[in-house]
Parts: C-alpha cells; sequence; structure tokens
C-alpha cells in the first residue's frame, strides 16, 4: 500500500535487515489496542464479520473476471467452478447476515463494518492529497 502511495510512506521502507521495522511497529501497535479493547470472542466477531465481506466479495469478482476475460489464461482452476464458488459466495453472506442480526454479536459486527467503512472517506481523501501538486 505505502508503495502504491495508499499509506505512510516510512511503512513501506525497509530497514538494513530488509524488514519494514515501521509497519510491523504500527501493526503491533494496532493489535494491542484492539487486544485491550475487549474480549477475544468479540475482536473475533469484528473480524470475521469483515472478513466474509472481502472473502464473498473476491468470490464475485472471480465470476466477474471470467465474464470480462472469457478467453484469458487460467494458471490454475477453481475446483467445483462455478457450483463451489457460488455455494460459498451464498454460505459466507449467510453467516454475515447471521453475525449482524443475532443479538449476541450483532454489537460487534456493526463495529467491524464500521471500521471497513471508515475506511473508504480515509482512501479518498489520502488519494486526493496524494494527487494534489506539491507546495
Amino acid at each position: 500500500m505505502a508503495r502504491d502511495k495508499l499509506f505512510f510512506a516510512k511503512a513501506g521502507t525497509l530497514n538494513r535487515h530488509n524488514v519494514p521495522a515501521a509497519a510491523l511497529i504500527a501493526q503491533s501497535v494496532w493489535t494491542s489496542l484492539l487486544c485491550l479493547s475487549g474480549t477475544y470472542g468479540q475482536l473475533l466477531n469484528y473480524v470475521i464479520f469483515a472478513a466474509l465481506i472481502f472473502y464473498a466479495l473476491t468470490t464475485v469478482g472471480l465470476f466477474r473476471l471470467r465474464k470480462l476475460l472469457p478467453d484469458a489464461e487460467r494458471p490454475y482452476r477453481v475446483v467445483g467452478y462455478p457450483v463451489l464458488p457460488a455455494l460459498y459466495i451464498i454460505l459466507a453472506s449467510a453467516i454475515a447476515v447471521i453475525l449482524l442480526i443475532a443479538d449476541q454479536t450483532r454489537t460487534q459486527a456493526l463495529f467491524g463494518l464500521a471500521i471497513v467503512l471508515l475506511g473508504v472517506p480515509v482512501y479518498f481523501i489520502w488519494r486526493k492529497v496524494e494527487s494534489a501538486p506539491a507546495r
């Protein structure tokens, strides 16, 4: 992300050991804050809900790319295509909906969704700042 100018440039630099130390430190601080914010179950609900959305969308992308680029080289085959990927989309979406409507997990799912949606305006602001002429 840093190389694509979608994150702080410092996060993309490697130290003398070829390790992105600044990025690892930032990630460890964020992880520590999340660990202090709730129980393991709550954190799992945040992450699983958001991850399921992206996993399902990634699988939808498989169908979209196959439709847009039918003659593209396929270096690997998708097992059970189109049935298994379609089933995966349905089941992942169903679990995400269950997490969203169940009383025990709704709050964490909504917080997870809010964190993901917070990234949308941040992305556009970041892009605008990066594309602005240097002063």
